[in-house]
């Protein structure tokens, strides 16, 4: 059986990753945090499941690197010079970067792709998200890759389209660009909707998570699917054929 080594091992998505390992036929290799030996762990597992931190990616990439051990990362909170970093180890290794490793918010930003390629500008995008009181980057990383999904259904980069501060100024919506609104609070797993409204009408894509399980589960699925992979950068698209 697959052997699995969880860096963020003391997290909630390390602990709840560690719980789903039997039962989808793999085998937990161990589990490392900040101040252990990710190198060690790479040397005995067959693929590394990371839900740590920004700050520990690079190390992270470096022990995978070592043990040509491929790396599924789930953190999120990353900016550009970690996915560079990400890209750069992807030359040696396989690695799976996703912003949420649940299938239905996969296939969510599939669909979200589809309407936005198929609606007009005068579809006004909103993406709104709802996570725990203890979540400490926004927009969270999925409400970026729906976001991400929507401008790429426009034939747009989000940089250019996304909005993310309305109180700064007293302009009208400017057309053609994606809002986005983060709410904190109590326990949710994690709600997202985009909402796609026109004159008279507006559809809601949206997707609620009942509890950390989803992503754990689907973390271990790519994990398993990234076994043996040759070196590349994989998304959670590629595991479901999308």
């Amino acid at each position: 059986m697959t052997s699995i080594g969880i860096l963020g091992s003391r997290g909630r998505m390390g602990a709840a990753i560690a719980a789903v390992i039997p039962s989808l036929g793999a085998t937990l290799a161990g589990g490392t945090d900040v101040d252990g030996d990710a190198a060690a762990l790479a040397r005995i597992a067959d693929v590394l499941v990371d839900f740590s931190s920004p700050l520990a990616l690079a190390g992270n990439l470096n022990a995978a690197r070592l043990g040509r051990t491929p790396i599924v990362i789930g953190t999120t909170g990353l900016d550009g010079a970690h996915h560079a970093m990400i890209d750069d180890a992807a030359r040696e290794v396989a690695v799976l970067q996703a912003a949420n490793t649940s299938f239905g918010v996969n296939l969510l930003s599939t669909l979200v792709e589809q309407a936005a390629a198929k609606l007009g500008v005068d579809w006004d995008i909103e993406v709104l998200e709802m996570h725990h009181r203890h979540k400490r980057d926004a927009p969270s990383g999925t409400a970026m890759l729906l976001g991400q999904a929507a401008a790429n259904g426009r034939g747009k980069s989000l940089p250019e389209l996304s909005r993310f501060d309305r109180f700064s100024d007293n302009d009208p919506r400017e057309e053609g660009t994606i809002g986005f609104a983060s709410l904190r609070g109590g326990s949710v797993a994690g709600d997202h909707v985009v909402i796609l409204a026109a004159e008279g009408e507006r559809i809601e894509l949206g997707h609620r998570a009942e509890n950390r399980d989803i992503f754990a589960r689907g973390a271990v699925k790519a994990a398993l699917w990234l076994a043996g992979r040759p070196a590349g950068r994989y998304t959670m698209a590629d595991v479901l054929g999308l």
